[in-house]
């Protein structure tokens, strides 16, 4: 599908009254399911982007949303948003400064640490309340055949991303996406995988159309 670039650079948006931040179409992943190849927006609002964003401007746009702040804020978007790590921590320190009972989410591949190749979760963990792992398969080679990433060893580093976040202290959940056509994914097994690293467990069913 064609990217339909706008003169709107949408940094946030709003999903199920709470309020998501997009920084980034960038992405380590070219996954089978993902939405953006289908649809160019999320309720509406484009994502794509043709502007890098700067601090400034994604304040602005998150204070046009302070009255449903309280309700949550999830760093997700069309890309991988912890390959702008240094701007989330930037956004995730003014939010708990200005509006401290505001919980941060983090929705990510978990390839990050191998994008930039250092540790940012120590860097995250004093403002991120919740992350949120793509597991997404079992094993390596369905995860390669369904996630095809760009990055080697891209499945190792994803389960060490969650094996580091549970281990400093932040609230790791590990998703997997359901019903995608014929991909045999093993629910129980992935379950269990979480579980041995110590992270939550959640199923996420393929919506064919996205939001």
């Amino acid at each position: 599908m064609a990217q339909v670039m706008t003169n709107v650079n949408n940094y946030i948006y709003e999903l199920d009254n709470k309020v998501y931040v997009n920084l980034t179409n960038a992405c380590t992943n070219d996954c089978l399911f993902c939405i953006r190849s289908q649809k160019d927006d999320v309720k509406g609002s484009n994502m794509w982007l043709n502007k890098k964003p700067d601090l400034e401007s994604v304040i602005e746009q998150l204070e046009d949303k302070k009255n449903i702040l309280h309700n949550g804020v999830t760093f997700c978007g069309y890309g991988e948003p912890l390959l702008e790590a240094d701007l989330v921590i930037e956004i995730s320190k003014y939010i708990k400064s200005h509006y401290p009972n505001t919980k941060i989410k983090i929705n990510t591949n978990g390839l990050s640490n191998a994008a930039l190749k250092r540790n940012i979760i120590p860097e995250l963990k004093d403002y991120i309340d919740e992350v949120s792992v793509s597991l997404n398969t079992q094993n390596e080679e369905l995860y390669n055949k369904m996630c095809r990433p760009k990055i080697d060893n891209a499945y190792k580093e994803m389960l060490n991303f969650a094996n580091e976040c549970v281990k400093n202290g932040i609230e790791t959940t590990m998703t997997i996406v359901t019903n995608y056509k014929d991909f045999d994914v093993d629910i129980n097994a992935c379950k269990k995988l979480a579980q041995e690293i110590g992270a939550n467990f959640r199923e996420r069913p393929w919506i064919e159309n996205g939001y």
